[in-house]
């Protein structure tokens, strides 16, 4: 997304991509930790969490790495725990923040089943899984990542098909990829690259109405078209996230199951706040107000991402290294200050609404 750093806040929201549901997250499991090793849980039999009611953030998250470029796991282990003290309910691993293109496919499965390992069945975990230049090589991969025990695997929905492609050529791709896929629970990601393919009603419907879909993660953008997709989804079991953050209040009012945006990776404990509290007559003034300031902040922390991302969380605190695969160009000194300046602002909407930051 590095092309679109440059363009205004309204341009950079429409091209944002980011990134999806699950449990609620009890008390007792609150105080514990997602090692595995704490229940010494036999490889590759982790228990798969199911889905669950409740509107919920679901965090797109980000690939830590070693200076010499290497996945970082420890790295990777704070960083979910900082994400579980935040009050997430659910984790998309392997995706466009995770750099899931600049990943080999063994890093792919690495990455999910550390993940998955780590939660060990608190909350539902989903990976990105459509990856090979056929559909048979598609649903081979999507079989190896359920097997890492994600509850849902996710497919690219661009994909499935060439940007002149028609949505009938998409709906044959996706017939052919299920019936190669048994019962894997499946999921739907317009991710902008390597094109955005956005689902429109007619697909959608088809989608939904085949039994198999459990996640969708909406990047449509247009407020109107998106309660359109969440109005077909309702009485369905598939979970509807929205990765615009313009349109949080907006969409979790419309009946949204969650958000899964890209300032969680900065402030989580925000998106949170405003899952839980969207919908509560009482609080209306300031979820208006921190709707306002996540659209604001927007424009600054979707520059140079997810480089901005690994610098804010490394200024809250975590052991994460300012680097990426895929962002070349290292933050300017004047991004640099307009992040400092707005995790202060961060601070302050805390300061309003009542919450603390998560401490590391």
């Amino acid at each position: 997304m590095q092309h679109e750093n440059k363009l205004s806040r309204r341009s950079a929201l429409q091209k944002l991509a980011a990134g999806s549901f699950g449990a609620v997250l009890a008390a007792s499991i609150a105080s514990k930790t997602f090692a595995r090793e704490k229940k010494k849980v036999q490889p590759g039999n982790e228990p798969k969490k199911a889905f669950e009611s409740g509107k919920k953030f679901v965090p797109v998250m980000i690939t830590p790495y070693e200076k010499g470029g290497k996945i970082d796991y420890s790295a990777l282990g704070a960083l979910m725990d900082f994400y579980k003290a935040a009050g997430v309910r659910g984790f998309f691993a392997n995706c466009a923040s995770s750099e899931m293109y600049a990943l080999a496919d063994d890093e792919k499965l690495a990455l999910t089943q550390y993940v998955v390992k780590r939660v060990n069945g608190a909350v539902p975990v989903v990976a990105s899984g459509s990856f090979g230049d056929t559909i048979e090589a598609k649903a081979e991969f999507a079989k190896k990542i359920y097997d890492k025990g994600v509850s849902g695997v996710i497919t690219i929905t661009s994909l499935f098909a060439n940007k002149d492609n028609s949505d009938d050529v998409l709906i044959k791709n996706y017939e052919k990829f299920f019936s190669l896929t048994g019962n894997i629970p499946i999921g739907t990601y317009e991710c902008p690259s390597p094109y955005k393919r956005i689902l429109t009603p007619y697909t959608f419907k088809y989608l939904l109405g085949t039994g198999r879909m459990v996640y969708h993660k909406d990047t449509t953008i247009d407020l109107e078209k998106v309660k359109e997709k969440i109005a077909l989804s309702k009485g369905n079991k598939i979970e509807f996230y929205d990765a615009c953050v313009a349109n949080t209040m907006y969409s979790l009012q419309a009946g949204a199951r969650g958000m899964s945006a890209i300032s969680g990776n900065f402030y989580p404990e925000i998106l949170v706040w405003m899952c839980n509290n969207s919908t509560n007559p009482d609080k209306q003034e300031d979820v208006k107000y921190i709707q306002a300031q996540l659209t604001k902040t927007e424009d600054i922390i979707s520059q140079n991402y997810p480089l901005s991302s690994k610098y804010f969380l490394r200024k809250r605190g975590l052991p994460i290294e300012v680097s990426s695969r895929l962002s070349t160009s290292p933050l300017s000194p004047q991004l640099q200050q307009q992040l400092d300046d707005t995790y202060e602002v961060f601070k302050g909407w805390c300061d309003r609404i009542g919450i603390q930051p998560v401490k590391v």
